[in-house]
């Protein structure tokens, strides 16, 4: 059983969103912002859906979570996203000042961090692994039912 505001819990509800995604057939990623230990934000990828390229989990959550606080800084706040984010991602988490950043599966191709933590804010802390295997399965299964 998972502790309520640790980690591994709001990394659950982000797997939960890219299930989501994954039932729409979008690349199932998903992302939850939490502030002051409350998810105020989630989401899943929606391109597809929405005929829209920049529609990602993570672009979708900060937009939610800015809108929720009211402004467009989220210095106080946690992404938990499935995924390491793309290099768009990155672009906007750095402009949203995030606080924090925590993604479950690396992505080699497409991933920011083959480019470097400094795409974040400074201030901006980084950390990964949390529920790996569950939010890499995702992918994968994904993919293979694909070809």
């Amino acid at each position: 059983m998972l502790t309520v505001y640790s980690d591994d819990y709001f990394m659950e509800q982000a797997i939960k969103e890219a299930k989501k995604a994954a039932m729409a057939g979008e690349i199932p990623v998903g992302a939850v912002i939490v502030c002051q230990k409350q998810i105020i934000a989630r989401a899943h990828n929606q391109t597809q859906i929405l005929n829209d390229v920049t529609a990602h989990a993570e672009v979708m959550a900060i937009t939610s979570a800015a809108s929720y606080l009211g402004g467009k800084y989220l210095k106080d706040c946690t992404l938990y996203v499935t995924p390491v984010p793309c290099v768009m991602c990155a672009g906007a988490l750095y402009w949203s000042q995030i606080d924090r950043v925590v993604y479950g599966a690396s992505d080699e191709k497409r991933g920011f961090m083959r480019y470097g933590k400094e795409l974040l804010h400074p201030g901006t802390k980084l950390e990964f692994g949390i529920q790996h295997d569950a939010c890499a399965e995702l992918l994968t299964k994904f993919f293979e039912n694909k070809r």
